[in-house]
């Protein structure tokens, strides 16, 4: 006699791969949907002119060329002049890589001093910190334009150094004060019975425990310092600008019919850094998140 569980069982492991498949349709079409616009880009920037005008902007490249990024890299004629996003990539990564490396850095320290170190009004001055984090950049415009000046730094790579620095500030401490939260405080106690202090401690003890929210305070300022564009073209003019606010003034000063190939190819040179590093590091970047989430 069969054994009346069995057509249960078999009806549950139906049930269950059926509802597996309409689950993966669903997040292939969401996937779908949403990287369309990258792919379409994508074709575009491998034809030229004469193909995008005789076929679509949406099809498959019949003959793919590599000019149009030639052209938005080195040489892309824009009205009557001729620029190319070389040079914006260097002043970028010269902004990128201190603000990323300085914000980065002074987080920790404020993470590392409102958990390990408690002081009166500890709270106090994270909840004056973590407001920052909710302040719209358009809301410290003028006065960091005010201070900015005040200091020398406007118009040039250091004042967005600076302002990229401070206004990341909020998150990063926010980052590190959580992370730092699971870190058990009898690390600190015993490297203070060794004689350890405040630096010894944080460069020796506390700064290796922290590379998972290292990484994600990393990507998370890269990506945002690399896109910015309100602080670039608010701070800096000519050939100061960083890789954004070019991109849209390439854009912007096209005249008669646009290159849609050389625009394409300069959006997706200027998103190149920030794709990679989500395809090959978004796994830390959650993992980093998930490790400074026990505690808040």
């Amino acid at each position: 006699m069969r054994h009346p569980a069995r057509p249960r069982n078999r009806r549950r492991a139906i049930s269950k791969t059926i509802s597996r498949i309409v689950l993966y349709v669903v997040l292939i079409a969401f996937a779908g949907f949403f990287i369309m616009p990258l792919i379409v880009m994508l074709f575009a920037s491998l034809k030229d002119m004469a193909e995008i005008r005789s076929t679509s902007i949406l099809s498959v490249p019949l003959r793919p060329t590599i000019q149009p990024w030639v052209d938005a890299w080195a040489h892309a004629c824009v009205g009557i002049d001729c620029v190319g996003l070389q040079g914006f990539y260097f002043n970028t990564v010269l902004m990128v890589v201190p603000a990323v490396m300085l914000s980065t850095l002074f987080g920790a320290l404020n993470g590392y001093a409102l958990t390990k170190f408690n002081f009166k009004g500890s709270r106090v001055v994270y909840g004056v910190i973590l407001f920052g984090s909710f302040t719209p950049y358009q809301a410290v415009l003028i006065p960091l334009a005010k201070t900015l000046g005040v200091l020398g730094l406007s118009g040039n790579i250091g004042g967005l150094i600076l302002a990229h620095t401070v206004y990341g500030l909020p998150f990063t401490t926010m980052f590190f004060r959580n992370y730092f939260m699971t870190v058990p405080q009898d690390l600190v106690k015993a490297a203070r019975v060794d004689g350890a202090g405040f630096w010894t401690t944080f460069w020796h003890i506390i700064l290796p425990l922290s590379v998972p929210m290292i990484v994600v305070t990393v990507i998370w300022q890269f990506t945002g310092i690399w896109n910015d564009f309100l602080f670039g073209v608010s701070f800096t003019s000519g050939q100061n600008t960083p890789i954004m606010v070019a991109l849209n003034n390439m854009v912007s000063a096209s005249a008669g019919e646009r290159p849609y190939d050389v625009h394409m190819a300069a959006a997706l040179l200027a998103a190149l850094p920030t794709l990679v590093i989500y395809v090959f590091a978004g796994k830390y970047f959650v993992r980093g998140l998930m490790a400074g989430a026990v505690k808040g």
